[in-house]
């Protein structure tokens, strides 16, 4: 059972071999048993997940009874929550000491959409700290540990979720993305992870870290899971000036779709030096499996790759030190036990409530957009920003979607990079850009490196082509078994 997707948990659930209840209490049993030693959850309420369970069977019972419209595709299957998008009655951390003791008074568009659909919270998944870093060691609450191997990080920001999928303790679970923060962890996972277009999900009640990049995504066991997932988290909400208003899509509408005459556009600059060798010979198999499903390979460049980690760390700061000004000790979130004055407060409660990593993110943002500074960085990534997705939009004139790795390397060990904040950001190379311009990614389980640990394809599509990723994905899933491996826990 806890190797099903969610179609099959769906099909379960329908015909009655299984309750809502008796699933989810498989699941905590499991989380009980395997979270002490990965730290994937920081919260799990047993109490709380077992009756929204009971409401799932009701809604269940009552559609089987012929109210139309009581139960969906995916009521009563299990789902965990990034830490990151608020949740009424949950704590709500975002990683942060700074929000330890935070509960939300209201739920994010993405949980809202889940809990219409009948998905029972499971918990809230562990994250880096307000979603900064790349390997989830900046938790308040602990790294995060790989459950391919223990010793290897999971990959971030979104280490929570790609681990909760990939030890199999929860079917599916929510993410975000700013600069590759769902595609590196569930590469690094071995699961199977897609960010939207920007815009495509709702930002509302997702706490900001860069407001012009982030976007929530999904994390599953295949790319099928995926798109019946983003089914029900994408449309149109009024409360996000950044929502997109069109026409709802159905995501699983081409998963079937033969692959012959696609397209495949592979970037010379994603193939050059820092590529490890075993990542990139797991990528030439998996491009030569898609050959032999019919498309076409063809070269593209994409020239300004290099600059997108500079733009990225002066835009993402930047954006992060004016949202994060909101945590001042005073509304809500940590506040200092001592202090003289007002100014001491703010400085007390910040210092105390933000983890180093977060620190030297405002820091960094403040100074760019000081004065005499703000033209001569924060302007010119803008312009870079500019160039990079002009570099898209001329390599998809000759190609429909790119391909390449997510990371240069497979996962690298705990406390390996931490210590070098510079060598952790080179780790977002290939994903940055992604974010830049705004488009559709998802990583794809692919194979494994010469180390053992889990290596994923990454494939870009054009803006707004989320139902043409997921076929290719499908198909290559098809022919494929890597994204049915799991850790032995």
């Amino acid at each position: 059972m806890i190797n099903a997707t969610l179609k099959q948990l769906s099909q379960q659930l329908t015909a009655g071999q299984v309750s809502a209840v008796e699933l989810a209490t498989a699941y905590l049993d499991r989380i009980d048993a395997l979270n002490p030693a990965l730290n994937a959850f920081i919260t799990v309420d047993r109490e709380k997940t077992l009756a929204e369970a009971l409401a799932a069977d009701a809604r269940r019972a009552a559609g089987q009874a012929g109210q139309a419209g009581q139960a969906g595709l995916l009521t009563g299957v299990p789902i965990a929550h990034k830490d990151i998008f608020c949740q009424q009655g949950w704590k709500t951390s975002c990683g942060s000491k700074m929000l330890d003791n935070f509960i939300s008074p209201y739920s994010a568009h993405v949980i809202e959409q889940c809990q219409a659909a009948g998905l029972v919270t499971l918990g809230r998944a562990n994250m880096d700290e307000f979603a900064m870093g790349s390997s989830n060691e900046n938790s308040y609450y602990g790294a995060v540990k790989n459950p391919w191997d223990v010793h290897a990080i999971p990959g971030g920001s979104s280490g929570g979720s790609a681990a909760a999928v990939a030890a199999r303790l929860a079917p599916v679970a929510t993410a975000t993305d700013t600069g590759g923060s769902i595609r590196q962890p569930a590469s690094h996972c071995g699961v199977t992870g897609i960010k939207p277009t920007y815009g495509v999900v709702s930002r509302f009640g997702m706490v900001a870290y860069a407001s012009s990049l982030d976007q929530g995504g999904v994390m599953a066991q295949t790319a099928e899971d995926c798109a019946l997932m983003l089914n029900v988290m994408a449309g149109f909400d009024e409360r996000d000036s950044t929502s997109l208003e069109r026409t709802r899509e159905d995501y699983t509408r081409d998963l079937a779709q033969p692959l012959a005459g696609l397209r495949v556009g592979l970037p010379r600059e994603y193939f050059a030096d820092g590529l490890a060798g075993d990542v990139g010979r797991i990528i030439d198999n998996a491009v030569a499996e898609l050959k032999k499903l019919g498309a076409e390979v063809v070269e593209v460049s994409l020239p300004n790759t290099q600059l997108s980690i500079p733009a990225y760390y002066v835009i993402a700061p930047a954006e992060a030190s004016a949202n994060l000004s909101r945590f001042d000790g005073v509304r809500y979130g940590h506040r200092a036990d001592e202090y003289k004055d007002l100014v001491e407060m703010y400085e007390k409660s910040r210092a105390e409530g933000f983890g180093s990593e977060v620190k030297r993110r405002i820091m960094v943002g403040t100074y760019v957009l000081s004065h005499g500074y703000y033209d001569a960085y924060y302007i010119k990534a803008q312009k870079i920003r500019r160039l990079i997705a002009n570099d898209f939009a001329a390599a998809f004139a000759g190609c429909d979607v790119i391909l390449g790795p997510v990371a240069p390397t497979a996962a690298f060990n705990l406390g390996e990079k931490s210590g070098d904040p510079v060598q952790m950001y080179l780790s977002d190379i290939y994903t940055l850009s992604v974010n830049l311009a705004g488009l559709p990614a998802m990583s794809v389980p692919a194979g494994f490196a010469d180390n053992g640990r889990p290596v994923g394809l990454q494939i870009i599509g054009n803006y707004f082509g989320e139902a043409k990723m997921l076929n290719v994905a499908h198909q290559f899933q098809q022919v494929t078994d890597w994204h049915s491996k799991a850790p032995a826990l």
